[in-house]
């Protein structure tokens, strides 16, 4: 189990916190493109259970692997490159966006980038997104990701330690 931290963490200059992720991964770009919007494949490696369907302009409601619970409203919707949601839960608000770029046929890049949360929940935002991404990574080579807790309690002193 990795301890590393990957992704970068930030507290905004007005006071909220956001995580950044940047991963290539060893596929095209619409493989990637649908691992990460396709309902049937979320459920392979961050989305438990999704309520609605998720079109541009709709919201669902989800519940990740990290055990995050709230609504999702899909706010943009350029396939193959760009989706940008607005995630709702009784913690608040914030804004995930992903980018997407082929690196070549048989690569692509992923950024994603969530903001606005309360600036002492970066650290716990940025273990957790790892993960998720590391899952994203597990599922595309045909696996089942570990279990989600024991690696994000790895993962957080290192995104505290980030901030210091």
């Amino acid at each position: 189990m990795t301890t590393e931290t990957s992704g970068t963490v930030r507290i905004e200059d007005d006071g909220t916190g956001t995580v950044r992720m940047d991963r290539v991964y060893p596929t095209g770009i619409d493989d990637l493109w649908d691992a990460v919007t396709d309902p049937t494949r979320l459920a392979r490696w961050l989305v438990v259970s999704l309520e609605g369907t998720p079109v541009l302009g709709a919201t669902v409601r989800a519940q990740f692997t990290s055990h995050w619970d709230g609504t999702v409203r899909i706010d943009t919707c350029d396939r193959p490159e760009h989706v940008c949601v607005t995630m709702t839960s009784d913690d608040g608000t914030t804004v995930t966006e992903a980018w997407l770029t082929a690196v070549d046929d048989q690569h692509t890049r992923l950024v994603l980038e969530e903001r606005g949360f309360r600036a002492d929940e970066v650290a716990d935002h940025g273990a957790g997104w790892q993960v998720h991404v590391e899952d994203l990574g597990t599922a595309l080579d045909g696996g089942f990701p570990e279990p989600w807790l024991p690696r994000w309690r790895a993962l957080q002193p290192g995104y505290v330690a980030s901030l210091s």
